[in-house]
């Protein structure tokens, strides 16, 4: 603007000079320089009528730019009327425009001691005023001014925000006085602003506030902010901030250092919520390279909405309830997080799923990268997938950046206990996320308590193994070594164990099982599947299971004869058990007397009995003991009346099967002779 009053004074002094005679006076000049902008390519044309009372005024300028606050304009020109205001002034008003660009309006008063400039675009007014008594301040008043005017003066500290939207109120002061750093102060408020950076990383929207500013543009580029927020949203990385309608009271000293920005004061103060005091260093592209923060929260339940949906929502988590207090304290290095501290008071996080929960959380957690630190955590219950399980805790030792637990955690749980030794936590870090390591050991819990919480059917029995090594690393846990469990006489064996996204979204679970000499009367009889007598043996390989519903597998299951001699077990299945059968394999029933006659027997002999599931997209193919023409064989008989069950439908819609299956066991399905 102080440009521009210099070309105008330039054209009243050739007014001047002209005079009544004045016709038309072109002048072209290289260079205007001013300690705000400099301008090249400037041509200024006055036309004035011989007698006439005013004149008209052309100013082109190819080039305009303003370095220290990152603005420039090409091919400029306004056009206006000139003439006096009747108090020893002059007046011009007209459109200016940049190139093709749509027209504002700019107003130019000259007054003896006071220069006034005004540049209006719809209900957007930039108003510019210069006092001679104060030469080197110029007041500049905004009302509605466009946030995305100040794009070229973010971009001087912020190269890749981009302002989307938003308006300006307020009064500012631009101060240049020589030999000192060019300066803009004063109050700003801000409605509807909304920026974003190209990643996607860093966002506002709706974005309102009410700022105290003192900018200094030198060698080293000053920043200070001073104020409140009052609504809004704010995105950074996976944090999400949802302002609502709160008064949030902000205040941020910047400094720049070469390619980088110093953050020595940094304080936001959500009142009720969240107090947070600290330091900062900056990228150029404003990613955080060090942080030191201190966090206070008086009540955990507001938090959870107002600052941690987007980190609970990455863990699949974001629904969790959250209730007490907390203290923390991060410390950040090369945007990695090496040291941390957090103190809980009487906590409480419940999952609405069930997934997990832990009440009266209490104690601390350090961890150190570049010294040693102690803690203890404890609660004194919680639940895991539906399972209670009761008081813990958990001393740690820290130093490297990990945490270590200094003794065995033992968990009582379901009637037994879960052990866990040698416990290793390492938070994420230079791109790698959380990583966890521990062994485990389960010691006799209680099989019909687990059955009775999942709401299986009422099997009875005894859970135990050991898992010498597990790790969670990439949102998966692998076990290494395998469960074992005794129940129906026998055991079932579980290896090759691994978890995906075990407390997030559709958590994926796999798993070899083998199953070993289970008494198939006591099997059968908790699942109402009629009855049968022997001893089971079998495999479900290659088990795959998606939000805890089977989507592969590859299942045999054989009885096992030697074993029912050794136990002094009969082979017998009862004409309910075979009528199941046959319901679930669309089989048929094949004997050597008259069909007629198999309602007189309550039950049959049989040598084996023998079925395969292979299951993929949805459809189980079903094989047995071997081929009996397009069939394959389910029961093979032994004795008279002789048996066999055999199935002719290969192809087995697994969604109908499960539901046939849960029929049974509900008693839904009738024994039919045929």
């Amino acid at each position: 603007m102080r440009a521009m009053v210099r070309l105008t004074a330039v054209c009243l002094l050739l007014a001047l000079a002209g005079g009544a005679h004045a016709r038309a006076m072109t002048a072209r000049i290289g260079r205007v320089i001013t300690p705000v902008a400099t301008l090249e390519g400037v041509r200024v044309q006055l036309d004035w009528p011989a007698q006439a009372a005013q004149g008209q005024l052309r100013l082109q300028a190819r080039r305009v730019a303003a370095a220290d606050l990152g603005y420039r304009f090409t091919d400029l020109d306004w056009r206006c009327p000139l003439h006096r205001d009747g108090q020893g002034g002059w007046r011009c008003d007209g459109a200016i425009r940049q190139g093709r660009g749509a027209p504002a309006m700019l107003h130019l008063a000259l007054g003896p001691a006071t220069t006034d400039v005004e540049l209006r675009r719809g209900g957007a007014r930039l108003g510019v005023h210069r006092s001679a008594a104060t030469p080197d301040i110029t007041d500049i008043d905004l009302t509605h001014v466009p946030l995305v005017w100040t794009q070229a003066l973010l971009a001087q500290a912020w190269p890749a925000g981009n302002l989307k939207a938003g308006t300006l109120d307020g009064r500012m002061q631009v101060i240049a006085a020589a030999n000192a750093p060019l300066r803009v102060t004063g109050p700003l408020t801000l409605a509807g602003g909304a920026l974003d950076t190209a990643d996607g990383l860093t966002a506002a929207e709706n974005l309102a506030a009410s700022l105290n500013l003192d900018l200094s543009f030198a060698e080293r580029d000053r920043v200070r902010v001073d104020g409140f927020l009052r609504g809004g949203e704010l995105l950074f990385g996976n944090a999400y901030i949802a302002l609502g309608q709160r008064r949030v009271a902000l205040q941020l000293d910047a400094v720049q250092a070469g390619n980088e920005w110093q953050v020595p004061t940094l304080s936001w103060r959500d009142p009720g919520i969240l107090t947070a005091q600290g330091t900062a260093t900056l990228g150029p592209d404003a990613s955080l390279r060090t942080l030191d923060l201190r966090l206070e929260t008086p009540d955990l339940a507001p938090l959870r909405d107002a600052y941690l949906t987007g980190l609970l929502g990455v863990a699949g988590v974001s629904d969790i309830a959250l209730r007490g207090a907390a203290d923390a304290g991060l410390h950040v290095r090369d945007g990695a997080l090496t040291d941390f501290d957090v103190v809980l008071r009487a906590v409480d996080i419940d999952d609405p799923q069930q997934r997990f929960g832990f009440h009266q959380l209490e104690g601390d957690v350090r961890l150190s990268s570049s010294g040693t630190a102690t803690s203890e955590l404890q609660w004194q219950s919680g639940q895991l997938y539906g399972l209670n399980f009761g008081a813990a805790r958990i001393p740690l030792d820290s130093s490297g950046g990990e945490l270590r637990s200094r003794a065995p955690i033992v968990l009582p749980m379901l009637g037994g206990q879960i052990r866990f030794d040698q416990l290793r936590l390492r938070p994420p870090s230079a791109g790698q996320g959380l990583d966890v390591r521990f062994g485990m050991s389960l010691e006799q819990l209680d099989v019909a308590q687990l059955a009775k919480a999942l709401q299986w059917p009422a099997f009875t029995g005894q859970l135990t193994g050991s898992i010498p090594q597990a790790h969670y690393v990439n949102e998966t846990l692998v076990f290494d070594g395998g469960l074992s469990m005794q129940i129906f006489d026998g055991s079932v064996s579980v290896s090759s164990l691994a978890m995906e996204r075990p407390f997030g979204v559709a958590p994926t679970l796999s798993a070899d099982v083998e199953l070993d000499d289970l008494d198939m009367e006591s099997l059968t009889g908790v699942f109402g599947f009629g009855s049968v007598s022997g001893r089971l043996d079998g495999r479900i390989g290659a088990l795959r299971m998606v939000d805890w519903q089977a989507v592969a597998f590859d299942a045999s299951l054989r009885t096992d004869r030697a074993a029912a001699r050794a136990k002094g077990t009969r082979q017998r299945i009862s004409q309910r058990a075979v009528q199941d059968l046959s319901s679930v394999g669309d089989a048929s029933v094949v004997t050597s007397l008259q069909s007629r006659l198999i309602g007189f027997f309550d039950d049959f002999g049989y040598r084996r009995i023998g079925i395969d599931c292979h299951l993929a997209d949805d459809v189980c193919a079903m094989d047995g003991l071997g081929s009996a023409g397009q069939g394959f064989i389910i029961v093979e008989g032994s004795g008279l009346p002789r048996l066999t069950v055999v199935g002719f439908n290969r192809q087995v819609d697994w969604p109908t099967l499960v539901e046939r299956l849960g029929a049974i066991g509900q008693g839904e399905v009738k024994p039919v002779v045929q």
